[in-house]
């Protein structure tokens, strides 16, 4: 019997082994697995930073953005050499709004690893979001001198050089991305935005293209439908108002937008209302769409509150030019 015994015991000993040692934490496991099983590994080990670094980011993922920083900042005192654990940080803080402490993380980075181009690149995405547009140019011309076909580096650039007037420079550069990048929708809605800023009928072809790919993209749809209707077309113009709104009831501009159709083209002046008050309902300080109800009022005849909306629009800005010649109008 003894013997037996001492059989199944030496049997279960690479298992009981095995059950005490660390589980390997998978990429296909969900975050609230990974967790659990990390919170045990690191309880048997709670200095180990490559369990700490893991943690704080599936922490992250989840949200949990101070326990992640604190994980994390255990991780770097243990490896302050390790490049991943730094520009790990960085990307907590900024998830934290704290883009001071997210900067200077890189710059840390960028001490240890000045030609590292992941360090290059996060600075510039840092300083675009900034909107120190200079320096991220800077960071992010360092990464397409290294990487010619890296398409956040290029997008950004030319979403700079948009910002800057430059609009040459960033049709280039939105086109170089939708030749390298067919299915990245942004710069197919970019240069739509771009062409559309001209009046030039290539807009709806690089919108549509934009939308075919994200069809859910209301910013899009928003973009297409206001090229129609400053084109006149009102029909699509109209239906791409409404998809907007099937998606987003709550969608200001489009139920405005919808307001001055009906007040300048159609002259239907109660619907028009009616789309005005929608969208001031959706945002109680849209100033164009009470200077634009007042304007259906005065239309309709109804004095009073033509004079309550221009009123209003001017308790918004007092030198609101709309709302300051409706009322000249009705006095």
């Amino acid at each position: 019997m003894k013997n037996i015994y001492t059989y199944c015991l030496l049997a279960l000993l690479p298992l009981l082994a095995a059950s005490c040692g660390q589980r390997e934490v998978t990429d296909d496991m969900a975050d609230s697995v990974k967790l659990q099983l990390l919170d045990i590994n690191i309880e048997r080990d709670p200095d180990n930073p490559e369990l700490l670094a893991a943690r704080a980011r599936v922490l992250l993922n989840l949200q949990r953005l101070q326990e992640a920083n604190y994980d994390i900042t255990r991780a770097i005192k243990a490896d302050p050499k390790n490049l991943e654990y730094l520009l790990l940080k960085s990307d907590i803080a900024f998830a934290d709004g704290n883009i001071e402490e997210s900067y200077r993380t890189l710059e840390d980075a960028e001490r240890m690893a000045p030609d590292n181009k992941e360090v290059l690149l996060k600075m510039g995405e840092i300083t675009f979001y900034s909107r120190d547009y200079d320096r991220s140019l800077k960071y992010l011309s360092q990464v397409t001198e290294r990487d010619g076909n890296n398409r956040t580096a290029l997008f950004m650039k030319g979403f700079i050089y948009k910002e800057k007037g430059d609009t040459a420079s960033a049709v280039q550069l939105f086109r170089r991305v939708c030749d390298k990048f067919p299915d990245y929708s942004p710069a197919f809605e970019q240069l739509g935005v771009l062409y559309a800023s001209v009046d030039n009928p290539m807009a709806v072809e690089y919108l549509t293209t934009a939308l075919n790919l994200d069809p859910s993209n209301t910013n899009t749809m928003y973009a297409l439908a206001l090229y129609y209707q400053e084109q006149q077309e009102l029909e699509p113009a109209e239906t791409l108002y409404h998809q907007i709104l099937d998606l987003n009831p709550a969608s200001a501009d489009a139920w405005h937008n919808l307001g001055y159709m009906e007040l300048f083209y159609y002259h239907d002046y109660p619907r028009a209302i009616e789309y005005f008050t929608k969208a001031i309902e959706a945002n109680s300080q849209y100033i164009e769409a009470y200077a634009n109800r007042g304007c259906a009022y005065e239309l309709s005849g109804d004095a009073a509150r033509a004079r309550a909306d221009f009123e209003y629009a001017l308790t918004i800005n007092n030198t609101y030019q709309p709302a300051l010649e409706g009322l000249k109008q009705i006095k």
